[in-house]
């Protein structure tokens, strides 16, 4: 890959690079989270876990927030979760029919 500039002023197009390189790493972070949750849930459709069209929740395993903490590698990323508390909503899964 060619990065144009002149090494004694700023670079803007290398921190063009350096940004697009970010957003692939997340990209490949959100996609690791994606394959952990196993069930279907809002964004996170998946046709494996599905009951007659509808999404097939999992809310006893899948109940939190997830959080990733980067450490330098994508396959070494440590998922973070903290329980929800439900007190004034209950959960459901939605129909879309």
């Amino acid at each position: 890959m060619r990065i144009p500039g002149d090494p004694g002023y700023l670079n803007v197009e290398l921190e063009k690079a350096g940004r697009v390189a970010d957003f692939l790493e997340l990209g490949e972070l959100m996609c690791r989270d994606a394959l952990e949750r196993q069930e279907s849930c809002g964004g996170h459709y998946r046709e494996e876990y599905q009951v007659d069209g509808e999404a097939k929740r999992d809310d006893e395993k899948f109940c939190h927030v997830a959080a990733w903490e980067y450490t330098g590698k994508i396959d070494t990323s440590v998922r973070h979760k903290e329980e929800l508390a439900f007190e004034n909503v209950h959960l459901a899964t939605r129909s879309y029919k």
